[in-house]
């Protein structure tokens, strides 16, 4: 067959603040055909979306091809004009970001984005536009399409906001998709939902893809074949069941190795009981909170909470895992402990002090002892600051550091994770994804806090990365016996670092307990779906999952955040009728330490877990 694009030796230079033209991709080769996924993986850095990219015949600021053509069908994309190569985006070729946040417009409604490329390419005009727009909703199987493209993308969530990124990208009906680590800041059971529309429009239009990826999990369930990149080159391809099975190369390998199993108690690693004999060094009591701001005369409804009298504790040098999908809290509740959102109600203790609502009015010394890493260190790191100025203020503020001691202490820190004392004159655009992520640590880790709250800190990192960021964090709380309550979404991560574990579903703990007794069933349904969620590192392992009664209940319905009773009620294969949709779930004991807020006794969880195994 024929292949849809090829890309021949094709190199790539960028030019570092040395200004000298250095080779970022070195003579890459790749064939798809139509019809066919193919893969790039790789740790970031590798080449993969420069590559990509060159799809579209676009390069990054900063970087030019140097060599190579790239052929999308019989043309030739990097010798078009410009008014041709703009022609082509969209309506022959077109790319899925990894952040939908920052591709959508918040200002124009979701159908006018999506009926905007059918205009501008002159394939449709007005009310045929926002009908393709909703016939496209509609096949990524989005809920109600027509109210939903009058709604503004903050209106959706984070998985249907990748879906109707994915119905812009197909609104032409591209020849070619270039997908761009789609799925990578997605929670498990929205990363099911977002996969499964991808395989159905690619198979029901018959459309060639191109898929970036480090995560060989998901590569596994959508990718006909793999190239696995290092450095910039191809250093192994073939048919994806050849690479997972029978790996040639070293780096591969390595790759398929850092792969996480998923959770369960036997790969839960700590044995450590935090509370035995300690008392929790913070206390979180009751927390309610909304983003609605209220007026003089206007009363905070129920229904508008987005936290509901949620209670944890912390003890000294645990970590603490916050789970569950996207929009389920955990995000707010760290938000509300740092001080950076007010809670309507509730407090939050430091070591029995109870602590101001909001950091302005908390004291330098409280700051100092709760710190905060963000998910993006691109967001979290001023562009025009350098790097000894971003970890120097903590320093300043905190200590009072000035001169040679201050920037003696740049450089312990920047030793400490893992980082040459040179970068600290370099700005954040200089450094990798991984190394930025280290800069927000080392600033955390400048106020010698006794609390870091790591909010997604892994999410955007490839599994290569994240491996040595978590190896990391364990080796500096151990020498500065620091707590983590670490924010998550991924399980598999937190069965290896945490201690104790809290899912959360719409603004609640629904299960809480040791890490081994949460990931051990019995557990609450909700749990189950989020396990079951976890990609497996093999070939068909998406439709087996979504065949399960489990993930159809959970795809079924959209999470209820303001139930008065179960919210979990509307996806749960377990409802009881007459009774979940009326009192609020019971605290049910599970065994030593480990609570489930659910209509179930533990007897008849186990019994469903039973069966379903």
């Amino acid at each position: 067959m024929t292949p849809l694009l090829r890309i021949e030796g094709l190199v790539v230079e960028g030019r570092p603040p040395s200004g000298i033209w250095v080779q970022t991709v070195n003579g890459v080769s790749v064939d798809v055909a139509p019809g066919e996924v193919v893969a790039l993986i790789g740790e970031s850095g590798a080449g993969k979306t420069t590559v990509a990219l060159g799809a579209l015949g676009y390069t990054r600021p900063g970087t030019r091809f140097k060599a190579g053509k790239v052929y999308l069908e019989d043309r030739e994309v990097l010798t078009m004009s410009p008014r041709d190569r703009r022609d082509l985006r969209g309506k022959d070729v077109a790319y899925v970001a990894q952040s939908a946040q920052s591709a959508l417009n918040p200002a124009i409604p979701i159908g006018e984005q999506i009926a905007e490329s059918l205009m501008l390419h002159g394939i449709a005009d007005g009310n045929e536009a926002m009908k393709r727009s909703i016939d496209l909703l509609d096949l990524l199987d989005l809920p109600d399409p027509k109210a939903l493209a009058h709604r503004y993308p903050h209106q959706a969530s984070g998985g249907q906001q990748q879906r109707i990124m994915m119905a812009m990208a197909m609104a032409c009906q591209p020849k070619l998709l270039v997908l761009d680590e789609p799925t990578t800041a997605l929670d498990v059971t929205t990363q099911i939902e977002v996969l499964k529309a991808i395989k159905d429009v690619i198979r029901e239009r018959g459309t060639a893809a191109l898929y970036v990826s480090h995560d060989l999990s998901v590569v596994a369930q959508i990718a006909d074949r793999i190239l696995v990149m290092n450095q910039g080159a191809v250093v192994e391809e073939g048919p994806t069941a050849d690479i997972l099975a029978r790996p040639q190369k070293e780096y591969t390998r390595t790759l398929l190795g850092a792969v996480k199993p998923k959770p369960s108690r036997d790969v839960a690693l700590s044995d450590w009981n935090p509370a035995a004999g300690q008392k929790p060094i913070l206390t979180v009591k009751g927390i309610d909170a909304t983003y609605i701001k209220p007026g003089m005369f206007q009363k905070i409804e129920r229904e508008q909470h987005v936290l509901h009298d949620v209670e944890l504790d912390v003890f000294p040098r645990e970590v603490l895992a916050v789970v569950g999908e996207s929009g389920s809290g955990k995000s707010t509740l760290a938000r509300v402990i740092a001080g950076l959102h007010g809670p309507l109600g509730g407090e939050i203790t430091l070591d029995g002090e109870v602590l101001p609502a909001h950091s302005r009015q908390r004291t330098t010394e409280q700051l100092r002892r709760i710190q905060i890493i963000f998910q993006s260190p691109d967001q979290s790191l001023n562009p025009e600051r350098r790097i000894d100025e971003a970890i120097g203020r903590p320093l300043e503020l905190y200590f009072g550091m000035k001169g040679s001691e201050k920037q003696d202490r740049i450089a312990e820190l920047l030793e400490m994770v893992g980082l040459d004392p040179d970068y600290a004159g370099r700005f954040p655009a200089e450094l990798s994804g991984g190394q930025r992520q280290r800069i927000s640590i080392a600033r955390a880790f400048a106020a010698k806090p006794d609390i870091i709250l790591c909010d997604e800190v892994l999410s955007s990192l490839d599994t290569v990365v994240a491996a040595r960021v978590l190896d990391l964090m364990r080796q500096l709380r151990e020498e500065h016996q620091v707590a983590y309550v670490f924010i998550s979404h991924d399980l598999s991560t937190v069965a290896s670092i945490a201690d104790r574990v809290a899912v959360m579903y719409a603004g609640r703990i629904v299960d809480a307990g040791l890490t081994k007794e949460v990931f051990s069933p019995p557990h609450h349904p909700y749990t189950q779906l989020l396990i079951n969620s976890v990609p497996a590192l093999r070939q068909g392992w998406l439709e087996d999952v979504i065949a399960t009664r489990e993930a159809s209940a959970g795809m079924a319905s959209n999470v209820m955040l303001h139930d008065p009773a179960c919210p979990f009620r509307v996806r749960c294969p377990l409802v009881i009728d007459g009774k979940c949709e009326s009192e609020p779930p019971p605290k049910r004991e599970m065994g030593e330490h480990h609570v489930v807020y659910c209509q179930h006794t533990e007897a008849e969880l186990a019994e469903h877990q039973r069966l379903v195994e």
